[in-house]
């Protein structure tokens, strides 16, 4: 089991869930965060830490698409270890459904 980083992350990128985890498997987008599977200890640290609750374990049902999103851009992002700034609008964006197909954006963020 691993933890992945859904929808809700996409233009809240809040970081706080950077700070906590132990093994530094976090990277970072250009709007969002990612979860390396095969980095990630399933300590579940960094759930309860994220505002936008938008960390999930796993085995939660039907996060088969987003155990694929952080697995394959965790390979070409950036490592993050350090909490940012969330962005200045991050709570506008907090909530809103269905984020991936129009606000996703593939581009790597500046990492640590």
């Amino acid at each position: 089991m691993t933890y992945v980083v859904t929808d809700n992350c996409i233009k809240c990128k809040y970081m706080d869930c950077v700070e906590v985890c132990p093994v530094d498997c976090f990277y970072e987008g250009e709007n969002m965060l990612v979860i390396h599977p095969d980095e990630c200890i399933d300590c579940g640290v960094c759930e309860p830490e994220c505002p936008a609750e938008a960390i999930k374990p796993d085995t939660e049902p039907s996060l088969e698409k987003w155990l694929k999103v952080n697995a394959d851009f965790a390979r070409t992002w950036p490592n993050i270890t350090q909490k940012k700034d969330a962005p200045a609008d991050a709570k506008t964006w907090d909530g809103v459904a269905d984020k991936f197909a129009t606000h996703f954006s593939a581009n790597p963020g500046s990492g640590d």
